[in-house]
C-alpha cells in the first residue's frame, strides 16, 4: 500500500512512472449513529476497509472524503453536502488522478446516502476522459453475507473491531424488521431516505446490544476478502 498523503513528490512520481497504479478514494459521512457510536462511524469504517484493500492489493490510498449526503438524518446531527457537490468533487479528483497518469480508480463508499451521487459516475468519467479513465464505484456493505443496518449489530461490531470510541453501555435497540413483510420494510426504507428519525425514532436501524469485537473482525474479514476479489475482477475482467 502507498498512502499518498505521506509521500514525497519525487518518490510518488517515480513510483507512478515505473508501474501502472490503481487508486482508491474512500467516501464516508458525518452523521448521528445513536448514543453509542461516534458521528464519524461511516468514515471510520470505510477508511479501514480502503486501507486494508490497498494493503492487500498494493493500491494507492487517497485521503477519505469525510463528508457525504446525510440530510435525511435531520434534525439529528449531520454535516452534509449536496449530491451534486459530492459528484463534482469525485469527478474532479478522478480527472486530477488521470492528469497524474493514474488511469484506474476505485471509489469505495461507506454511506447509503452517497449511493445516488456515485451511481453511473463511471460512465460520466469515461465520457469526460474520452475513455482514458476506468472508475469503479463500490459500496463495501454489498460484500458481506448479511443485511446491513445503521448503528445496529453490524456497524457496532465493525466499530468494536477497529475503534476504541464505542460506548456499549449506551447502546439501545432501534428499529428491527425481523417480523415485517418485504412491503413493510420497503415502505420504511423509503421513509428513512426522507427522514431517518421518523422511520427509526431513535436513529438506530437494528439492534446493537449484542454486537461484539469478534463478530466485527469476522464481518470485516469477509468484506475485505469479497471486495478484494471484486476489485481484481474489475481489473482483469475475470473472476478469481
Amino acid at each position: 500500500m502507498t498512502d499518498i498523503k505521506s509521500q514525497l513528490d519525487p518518490d510518488l512520481r517515480k513510483l507512478i512512472s515505473k508501474n501502472k497504479q490503481v487508486a482508491i478514494i474512500p467516501v464516508g459521512s458525518i452523521e448521528q449513529h445513536g448514543s453509542h457510536l461516534p458521528i464519524s462511524t461511516d468514515t471510520d469504517i470505510v477508511t479501514e476497509v480502503a486501507k486494508r484493500i490497498s494493503e492487500k492489493n498494493r493500491y494507492l490510498l487517497l485521503p477519505t472524503i469525510t463528508f457525504g449526503v446525510s440530510f435525511e438524518h435531520a434534525p439529528f446531527f449531520n454535516l452534509s453536502i449536496r449530491e451534486s457537490t459530492l459528484r463534482t468533487v469525485l469527478s474532479d479528483l478522478c480527472i486530477s488522478l488521470l492528469s497524474n497518469r493514474i488511469k484506474t480508480v476505485f471509489i469505495i463508499n461507506g454511506h447509503h446516502g452517497n449511493l445516488k451521487p456515485i451511481k453511473n459516475i463511471d460512465i460520466r468519467l469515461k465520457k469526460l476522459s474520452k475513455n482514458k479513465l476506468k472508475v469503479f464505484p463500490l459500496s463495501y456493505w454489498h460484500f458481506m453475507n448479511r443485511e446491513f443496518d445503521h448503528a445496529g449489530f453490524v456497524e457496532t461490531s465493525l466499530m468494536l473491531a477497529i475503534s476504541k470510541n464505542v460506548k456499549m453501555k449506551l447502546a439501545k435497540k432501534g428499529l428491527t424488521t425481523d417480523k415485517m413483510t418485504k412491503q413493510q420494510i420497503q415502505k420504511l426504507g423509503k421513509l428513512a431516505n426522507k427522514s431517518f428519525p421518523k422511520a427509526t425514532k431513535n436513529g438506530i436501524w437494528g439492534d446493537p446490544t449484542k454486537a461484539t469485537k469478534k463478530d466485527g473482525q469476522r464481518i470485516l474479514d469477509e468484506i475485505i476478502n469479497n471486495l478484494s476479489k471484486r476489485c481484481q475482477t474489475c481489473l482483469t475482467g475475470h473472476s478469481s
